[in-house]
């Protein structure tokens, strides 16, 4: 069946293939390029505040000085930098307002004669997106005191860029690239009367891109929590736009947004970041903070997105209790099923490897092992395999092939316990084995504890089980000469000491990929080999007396 459905989305693949190989042609056609030249906009009907850039872009407190840039070689230096960075604007939100509009002018004129026209890189759907967001929100000082023909040519260059955006709607398969199409689309038909059209279009397809995207919760379908945090800021940004513009918010949009927000709530960690899980990487949330104190939020006891949160006191834990994503979806699923991050009193103890979708593609591909989980392995395999055809890849991302499910699930919240326990069948198929995990809070002596399971249903097969935890590469781990745990130092004065009896167990080198580069760190390992039985392995986590 799987097979099936593997020849299904290959033969899907070459046909989206295929249409963008003739698509890009047609695109640099004359008839092409005139069919994108529609009425000039007389008139900004209005200047949206160009600080709502903020909610998109994250560049903080940093600077963009143009004052000094000769406008002739500014896109002939642009070789020695980043071209997406440069092309999409988003670094005007930098720019000095009151002084730097003269010369933006000129690097915009410059901009125009080299570019109007369709060019692959530069018009790719999110840089193209941006950059017409970054205009628009900027156009109160792009135009200011500019001459007709500049006005005329800038606003005809925004209108071509979204009529580009518009026909090619349907073909966008990248969910995350459609949102900033359809923020784009949206804003255009808020800010020029003659395109009011644009924006009935954009909110028609943003409503069926929510629907078809996110679950009953608000939590997307991917399951990344970075999903969850990039469609939630285009989302607000075009609440925001469609307020300031004094037009009504349609209503499942603001429904979507509130969701989302509670889904962002229940799941941020106690250093208000999100947590590593299935394409995550160190993000602050900045940018939708005060979005989430203005939030009227009720407390949940139960899982959002396929991971369920344990709470008590100092404790914060949180578990990825379910099964893979839809293939469709995939393209940043980590295999990790019941691996969990751990914080006490705020801090990161155990953590997952992150994703290195901002180091490599390489680092990228590495990150979405098991091992790079806080879980079990079995014979040094991944529980997932991917997609190795590279059609199926450049269309679909990269793809899962096998699915598996999660089961037997429980939560327990008692006097003396808080925590859940729950199984998953990956690695029943190939060696015969389920994996079952408990994780719970002692509430009476206030540590963690945890129990796994390995259940063998074919004797006679050996396996080499691998359990790890990966600490956060800020603290330090030493292995005691009792032999039987591990000292995890957090400050001078302040340590955990993690113990498990009757097992082999080592501290191992590990890497930490959830930031802008490859960070050495250390991950505790427990091995063994099993064949013909069953087993249990109880651990716990506590302060260091």
């Amino acid at each position: 069946m799987f097979g099936l459905k593997g020849v299904y989305f290959y033969l899907v693949a070459c046909q989206i293939m295929l249409i963008k190989f003739f698509k890009k042609i047609y695109f640099t056609s004359k008839n092409y390029n005139r069919s994108l030249e529609t009425k000039t906009p007389q008139q900004v009907y209005y200047n949206p505040n160009p600080y709502l850039l903020s909610i998109i872009t994250s560049f903080g407190k940093q600077s963009f000085e143009i004052s000094e840039i000769d406008p002739n070689i500014f896109w002939i230096e642009d070789k020695k930098k980043n071209t997406e960075q440069m092309h999409n604007f988003f670094w005007l939100s930098l720019i000095d307002r009151k002084s730097d509009h003269a010369k933006l002018k000129k690097i915009i004129y410059v901009w125009i004669l080299k570019n109007s026209k369709y060019r692959k890189k530069i018009w790719e759907t999110s840089t193209l997106s941006a950059r017409v967001i970054s205009w628009i929100l900027n156009v109160d000082i792009i135009l200011k005191d500019s001459t007709f023909d500049f006005r005329k040519n800038f606003l005809n260059c925004i209108i071509s860029q979204t009529n580009h955006l518009k026909k090619n709607i349907r073909f966008e398969k990248d969910l995350s690239k459609k949102i900033e199409l359809l923020t784009a689309v949206i804003l255009t038909g808020l800010v020029f009367k003659e395109y009011e059209d644009n924006y009935n279009i954009g909110i028609k397809e943003l409503e069926k891109l929510v629907k078809d995207f996110f679950d009953v919760d608000g939590f997307p379908l991917s399951r990344s929590p970075d999903d969850l945090f990039f469609f939630s800021k285009y989302l607000i940004f075009c609440k925001e736009v469609i307020k300031d513009s004094q037009l009504y918010v349609p209503e499942f949009l603001e429904d979507i947004i509130e969701k989302n927000l509670s889904c962002i709530n229940f799941i941020k960690t106690p250093d208000e970041q999100l947590p590593l899980f299935n394409g995550a990487t160190c993000i602050k949330l900045d940018q939708i903070e005060k979005y989430l104190e203005s939030l009227k939020l009720s407390n949940r006891n139960h899982s959002l997105g396929g991971l369920f949160k344990i709470k008590h006191k100092n404790h914060f834990i949180i578990i990825d209790i379910d099964r893979p994503p839809e293939k469709k979806f995939s393209k940043s699923y980590q295999s990790g099923p019941l691996s969990f991050e751990y914080f006490l009193d705020g801090i990161k103890i155990i953590s997952n490897s992150g994703f290195g979708k901002q180091i490599s593609k390489k680092a990228e591909l590495l990150s979405r092992l098991t091992a790079c989980q806080s879980t079990l392995t079995i014979n040094d395999t991944s529980i997932t395999k991917f997609e190795k055809s590279e059609m199926i890849n450049k269309v679909f991302g990269n793809s899962i092939k096998n699915t598996f499910k999660s089961f037997d699930f429980n939560s327990k919240n008692e006097d003396d316990v808080v925590g859940c326990s729950v199984s998953n069948n990956g690695y029943e198929k190939n060696f015969g084995c389920i994996h079952r995990r408990e994780i719970y809070v002692d509430k009476q002596k206030n540590y963690l504890k945890g129990v796994d399971h390995i259940y063998k249903a074919k004797d006679g097969y050996p396996i080499r089980y691998a359990f790890r935890f990966h600490i956060n590469p800020e603290l330090n781990v030493v292995k005691t000469m009792s032999g039987n745990s591990v000292l995890i130092q957090i400050s001078k004065n302040k340590s955990l000491l993690f113990t498990i009896n009757n097992e082999n167990l080592e501290i191992h080198k590990s890497i930490f990929l959830g930031e802008k580069k490859i960070i050495d760190s250390n991950c505790i390992l427990i091995s063994g080999n099993l064949v013909n039985k069953n087993k249990i392995f109880s651990w716990e986590i506590k302060k260091n007396i």
